[in-house]
């Protein structure tokens, strides 16, 4: 045995080989890649860029220059928040368990974030906040959105959900344009063509180098720091980006399918091998498919151990999922979710649906297919009311996760700001 495991050992040899093909002055793929990075001024200038575009007062500056409705949403906020309107994490656990929630000992180490997706509309959020107050209930953490770049710049939704997730302390990720659905594959369609998505969602051709090319547009223009990674070839381009000194982030989507330790360990070892000299990647955090069980979670995080990317790498995981257009419905994770929360750090729980006891009662249950409709067509057709409903619904079914992670002993990361 020992003989046979000694064959899977990699090469020196084979890793100089890779490294001479990285630095050939000759390789255009590389060329192309660093030619994209120098038009917007190199690592450095690119990262003060970014740190001044995300600046909060610069944020607001430019919403008051536009005169943006989003301005009073977000002085609401900021005030709420240095009120202390929101209810504080100690006063929601006593809430939860009584008395006894002064002499337990929760499990910080493990605590598990609070996500939601995805927030589309800025208003959306501010809604959230006022229901969060009133009945006393956590901020999620971290937001996913998946709304269309080029349509948020147009009304100020970039810059109001960039400053109002500063106000909350929370992280947010942003779904790049260039994403594959968007006709750079000529040859799919709708769905008479679904299968040819198969593989992934797609990046072909020259669109990696389009996709960084849209990145690093936002990221110096908004600040736009973590966004979703669906290709293996924008995965390599983000590991790449970051080695390079941009600081930039990324997640990968579950369109990528890590639904087995061995997808994960493929994953990890290329954001291990293409790491920085202090062990930090882009890569901070990925979706499993939605057919891992907890064995996967437990093996994978041996993995994600082993490589020493425990406190980088977050595992997010489906607790709820859209009603309609993406599995099988009931679908609900919540009991598993509070058993390995227990065994594994660094995860989050995503809930990209309500619950489906009710989310199955709605007139218009939850459609990931919904989130691609442009904002025009959502207010002509009268689904604003019902979209903001099935987002409160993904509310709902947050604030049931935290009360049985709470119950449970377990922490939660919720908006540091607010709570």
């Amino acid at each position: 045995m020992s003989d046979l495991r000694n064959r899977l050992m990699i090469s020196t040899d084979r890793v100089e080989e890779i490294n001479r093909f990285l630095v050939d002055p000759n390789n255009e793929l590389i060329n192309t890649f660093l030619d994209i990075v120098q038009k917007y001024g190199g690592p450095d200038e690119i990262n003060r860029k970014a740190e001044e575009a995300r600046d909060l007062g610069n944020l607001m500056g430019r919403l008051k220059e536009r005169t943006s409705p989003h301005v009073a949403d977000l002085e609401w906020l900021k005030e709420q928040r240095d009120t202390g309107a929101f209810t504080k994490l100690a006063d929601y656990r006593r809430k939860i368990l009584g008395d006894t929630a002064d002499g337990m000992t929760f499990n910080e180490k493990n605590a598990v974030t609070l996500e939601i997706s995805a927030l589309q509309y800025f208003s959306w959020l501010i809604t959230q906040a006022k229901q969060a107050i009133e009945k006393g209930e956590l901020m999620p953490g971290r937001y996913i959105r998946v709304r269309n770049m080029k349509e948020q710049v147009q009304d100020d939704d970039i810059l109001a959900v960039a400053a109002g997730m500063q106000i909350v302390g929370a992280s947010y990720v942003e779904t790049l344009d260039t994403k594959g659905t968007d006709g750079s594959n000529v040859h799919l369609g709708g769905p008479e063509t679904i299968t040819g998505y198969f593989g992934g969602i797609g990046s072909p051709n020259d669109y990696p180098f389009k996709w960084l090319d849209e990145y690093l547009h936002h990221y110096t223009t908004y600040g736009v720091t973590q966004v979703l990674n669906t290709n293996p070839g924008t995965v390599f381009l983000g590991y790449m980006l970051h080695k390079l000194g941009v600081n930039n982030e990324f997640k990968i989507s579950v369109f990528m399918g890590n639904d087995n330790p061995l997808a994960v360990l493929w994953t990890l070892m290329g954001a291990r091998l293409l790491s920085r000299d202090d062990g930090t990647t882009s890569l901070i955090g990925f979706n499993f498919s939605n057919s891992v069980d907890n064995d996967t979670i437990l093996a994978s995080h041996a993995i994600r151990s082993a490589m020493g990317l425990t406190d980088v790498v977050r595992f997010e995981h489906h607790i709820t999922e859209t009603y309609k257009s993406i599995v099988r419905q009931p679908y609900l994770r919540r009991d598993e979710l509070v058993e390995v929360a227990d065994k594994v750090p660094n995860i989050s729980a995503k809930h990209e649906g309500g619950d489906p006891d009710v989310d199955s009662g709605r007139d218009h249950p939850s459609d990931i297919l919904e989130y691609f409709i442009p904002k025009e067509d959502v207010v002509s057709q009268g689904l604003m009311d019902k979209l903001l409903r099935n987002y409160l619904d993904k509310h709902d079914a947050v604030t049931r996760t935290a009360e049985a992670l709470t119950r449970a002993g377990i922490g939660v990361v919720c908006a540091r700001n607010l709570h």
